[in-house]
């Protein structure tokens, strides 16, 4: 018996290699631009155009850069755990 497609809560896109990708995201607690880089990077080739894909994951990756290059950022605020965007 094959598994029915549910494209708005597991589509086939974000399930290749039997583990979903908000899975994976999830488990390792990877913030937003960081999840959207995994999200864009797993779909690319399975879903719409691959090289529109990657440039999503580049766009999103470059803000995440920019996020941690910002002097604001690097310092210390309360109850911040500076690994866990990783």
């Amino acid at each position: 018996m094959s598994k029915k497609s549910d494209p708005v809560n597991s589509p086939e896109h974000y399930t290749k290699g039997g583990i979903e990708t908000i899975d994976f995201i999830e488990a390792k607690e990877l913030n937003y631009h960081i999840g959207n880089v995994v999200k864009y990077v797993t779909r690319a080739g399975h879903k719409d155009d691959r090289l529109q894909d990657l440039q999503k994951a580049r766009w999103y990756l470059d803000r995440e850069i920019q996020r941690l290059s910002n002097p604001v950022h690097t310092q210390s605020k309360p109850d911040s755990n500076s690994e866990a965007d990783f």
